[in-house]
């Protein structure tokens, strides 16, 4: 697989998001979101405004809207065609996560713990007409212990202690049919959990800390990746292949591959909802487009 090389960024990626397969948006701590054509990781524009590390994005199902979370306490609603900044919410402390509910009528925004303020998850009314749009939120559930760094929906149940992770969850990544979903953590594992339930399903181990995971949605594959914090790096570690993206089968918790060549620790990945081709950020600031070979398709275990 030949990768293409996305260079956009000037600092480290944060985040990766398809919509409808052909649009890539990357965020990263350069503050300037970006979007690209999927297919060949052309760039096709940025949205300037925030002042920031942009942590977090997503886009409403018409395509129309984004909405970013970002370090500078501002979530930001764009029109996703002209780059426009359409609405700013304004918060009393870094903003870390963004989602928009299904429908587009309501976005989540989680912000972190900062001076006096604990963490909080807000929910905002979306306006159909945005000059309508206001600050107020729905629902605020403040105070849960550290940051949130994803949010999508209401807190229904929580995972028993004993089958969570021992450290801090980095990521986390729905299916496609909604039904399950796999969080990635700084123990060195990812763990796939019943949407409903929360009932832990499969873990995967690998040997560094895990920033990002995500799901296939055509075959039953998983994809994990990470490294070090960017302090703890060095050029040994590089050589010694610990920043390749890890093909996990989902079912048989087996390690199938490795996609390597990222200069450091990989921040995001995100699977094309077709399934043939997937994309990696790293801390080296680069987006890696993979288009997936037909080999890849006939994988035997």
């Amino acid at each position: 697989m030949r990768p293409i090389l996305m260079k956009g960024h000037e600092r480290p990626l944060t985040f990766l998001k398809y919509r409808e397969g052909d649009l890539l948006f990357s965020c990263a701590k350069d503050s300037t979101p970006t979007v690209w054509f999927a297919d060949n990781g052309e760039r096709l524009g940025t949205y300037k405004g925030h002042n920031g590390a942009v942590w977090c994005c997503d886009i409403s199902r018409d395509s129309t809207l984004l909405i970013t979370g970002c370090a500078d306490q501002t979530a930001k609603l764009w029109d996703v065609q002209t780059g426009t900044q359409l609405y700013s919410f304004n918060f009393d402390s870094p903003v870390r996560a963004v989602d928009f509910s299904v429908g587009d009528k309501f976005a989540v925004i989680t912000t972190d713990p900062f001076m006096e303020h604990s963490s909080s998850i807000q929910v905002k009314t979306i306006a159909e007409d945005i000059s309508e749009q206001t600050s107020e939120s729905v629902l605020t559930i403040r105070g849960p212990q550290g940051r949130i760094n994803r949010a999508t929906g209401k807190v229904l149940k929580e995972s028993d202690k004993e089958i969570g992770h021992a450290k801090p969850i980095t990521s986390l990544s729905k299916s496609a049919d909604g039904s399950h979903f796999i969080t990635g953590s700084s123990d060195k594992s990812a763990r796939l959990w019943d949407i409903r339930t929360l009932t832990l399903l499969k873990t995967y181990v690998t040997e560094r800390p895990v920033n990002a995971c995500a799901i296939s949605p055509l075959l039953d594959h998983v994809v994990i990746g990470g490294g070090q914090e960017a302090t703890h790096v060095t050029m040994t570690s590089h050589r010694a292949g610990k920043f390749e993206a890890k093909f996990f089968h989902k079912i048989l918790q087996e390690e199938i591959g490795g996609v390597k060549g990222h200069f450091g620790p990989i921040n995001a990945l995100a699977f094309n909802p077709d399934g043939r081709s997937f994309s990696s950020g790293g801390e080296d600031g680069y987006v890696r487009l993979h288009h997936f070979d037909p080999d890849y398709f006939s994988i035997k275990m």
